[in-house]
């Protein structure tokens, strides 16, 4: 099979495979999701509107609507406002987001709205003619990469780092990180957490200083969350709890509370310590003739 291929110089959005090959997503479930996603900042659309400019028909797009909020790309509010009206929120995501984590990206980044998506962009490249591709037999379509993630970092600030990153994302435009970059860059905010960082610390590490034009987002951000790794916090020896009180087991039968496992008061040994040194070194009245 031949492909003739040629990079798109604008007008173009950046879509992970993920949603491309997804086993679940019919093919007008895509092609609403990636209508959606390519709508520029100016454009305040609902999906429905998207669905008839993409000409899928009503039933269609409820199938496909339904779908796409099943797989967390897409999370839908009704809320009471002001009067008594009713207001629908959506939010559509290019990553799979989570109930809670869409509430988080919903409350926490108020000026992100589900069709306030900015059209990504990128250098155009020299074209690629197609060839016959070698050793075909037995290809197959790649799976979904895994996160590299340490096995020292618990899995549930992995969950909050990606989370940080899907926001850096909707935010920053010129880190428009896919579901992929995502999850291969968890781990390392995960362990950025782990080491006593903040959300803000991670948002600065990654857009402080950026430049007009990012090349390859999930490379610089990889390289900013590598170099500039928080130290390893010092360790502190746990507080131990205090030993429980005692009866001292010498002469003054006092209560008492030990360090360790002595059975005697202070006192008490500091008087057994007096009389043993006497008794060795000291000197003896001698009787007299």
């Amino acid at each position: 099979m031949l492909r003739h291929v040629i990079a798109p110089e604008r007008f173009f959005t950046q879509v992970s495979n993920e949603i491309i090959r997804h086993p679940r997503l019919s093919a007008n479930a895509v092609r609403l999701l990636i209508w959606q996603l390519s709508l520029p900042a100016s454009v305040d659309a609902p999906l429905c509107e998207a669905g008839k400019a993409a000409g899928i028909t009503k039933g269609a797009f409820t199938r496909a609507k339904r779908e796409l909020k099943a797989e967390g790309y897409v999370h839908e509010w009704r809320l009471q406002v002001e009067r008594g009206k009713w207001r629908t929120t959506q939010l559509v995501s290019p990553v799979v987001l989570t109930d809670t984590e869409a509430v988080a990206v919903r409350d926490g980044f108020p000026q992100v709205t589900p069709t306030a998506q900015k059209p990504a962009t990128g250098e155009p490249t020299d074209r690629s003619i197609g060839r016959h591709p070698t050793n075909t037999e037995g290809k197959k379509d790649n799976p979904p990469s895994q996160p590299s993630q340490p096995s020292h970092v618990p899995t549930p600030l992995i969950e909050r780092g990606g989370l940080i990153l899907a926001s850096v994302s909707h935010q920053e435009h010129r880190l428009r990180f896919t579901g992929r970059d995502i999850q291969q860059l968890a781990a390392l905010a995960g362990e950025w957490l782990l080491r006593g960082a903040t959300a803000k610390d991670l948002r600065e590490a990654l857009t402080d200083g950026l430049p007009a034009r990012v090349h390859s987002p999930a490379a610089l951000a990889h390289n900013r969350l590598t170099r500039k790794m928080p130290e390893i916090p010092p360790f502190t020896a746990p507080v131990t709890a205090p030993q429980p009180l005692r009866s001292c087991a010498g002469t003054c039968d006092r209560v008492f509370r030990p360090v360790a496992d002595e059975t005697k008061c202070r006192d008490c040994r500091q008087e057994a310590a007096t009389l043993s040194a006497g008794g060795v070194g000291g000197m003896t009245a001698q009787p007299a003739f």
